[in-house]
């Protein structure tokens, strides 16, 4: 049999966190990984799938009251597993304890070291007005693989003042401290507004990922779940 689609071939290059090609992350198993719900596409080997709990009382209520769910399952035993998310493009940042962590929109994230250390925070300036703006801070020694929606570009805050739009922005410099601004005004908003409400303002070493795409209202109240099930009841049950 004949056919280009064979060049396509599994990558046995040796690594831990691995990309197949561009948008399918390849981890070979040994220690345990976390990965968002869903996100699993294929395994080889004898792999264990198991809900994540919120690993404490103040993460769990940290879940019920932001939108940041992020329903996590830890994926255990020996073999090779691949993760995507509806064909966005995959990227890897090795975290070390020295040089920082990483603040990630949880839709943004596709799976992690469970070495790593993972909690929900809240942006400043992000009221009621802003739809209450939460993200996910990992830190530690190990692996991020996040999953973007078209190639995203990188900007340095630290020359400059940046600002990005909420629903655009997928991750930045854990110590960044950003602050959410409005752009609305009311001549504006009388004649229909901008489209350009909230955005993150930046200023400081470090940088921003932006990708080429804003989430909608729709996925941010449907969540990245996928298959799998828990949720918060799953936290609730778990914890």
């Amino acid at each position: 049999m004949r056919s280009n689609l064979f060049e396509n071939r599994e990558i046995a290059d040796g690594q831990r966190f691995g990309l197949q090609n561009s948008q399918l992350l390849r981890v070979s198993l040994g220690p345990d990984v976390l990965a968002v719900k869903g996100a699993m596409v294929a395994y080889q080997g004898q792999v264990r799938f198991d809900h994540e709990k919120a690993g404490s009382m103040g993460k769990l209520l940290k879940k019920m009251v932001t939108s940041e769910d992020m329903p996590l399952m830890r994926v255990s035993g020996q073999g090779e597993v691949f993760f995507a998310n509806e064909a966005g493009y995959v990227y890897l940042i090795q975290l070390d304890a020295q040089g920082g962590g990483l603040s990630v929109n949880g839709r943004n994230l596709l799976a992690f070291d469970a070495t790593l250390q993972w909690d929900i925070n809240r942006t400043r300036g992000a009221g009621i007005m802003a739809g209450g703006l939460f993200n996910t801070t990992v830190t530690g020694d190990g692996t991020v693989a996040l999953c973007t929606v078209g190639s995203p570009v990188v900007l340095d805050c630290s020359q400059q003042p940046t600002f990005v739009d909420v629903n655009a922005c997928v991750a930045w410099s854990a110590n960044l401290v950003p602050q959410v601004v409005s752009s609305m005004n009311m001549k504006s908003m009388l004649r229909g507004g901008s489209g350009e409400a909230f955005q993150y303002s930046f200023h400081g070493p470090g940088f921003v990922v932006v990708q080429p795409s804003e989430w909608s209202a729709a996925a941010q109240s449907s969540g990245k779940s996928g298959g799998g099930g828990g949720g918060l009841i799953g936290d609730l049950l778990g914890s």
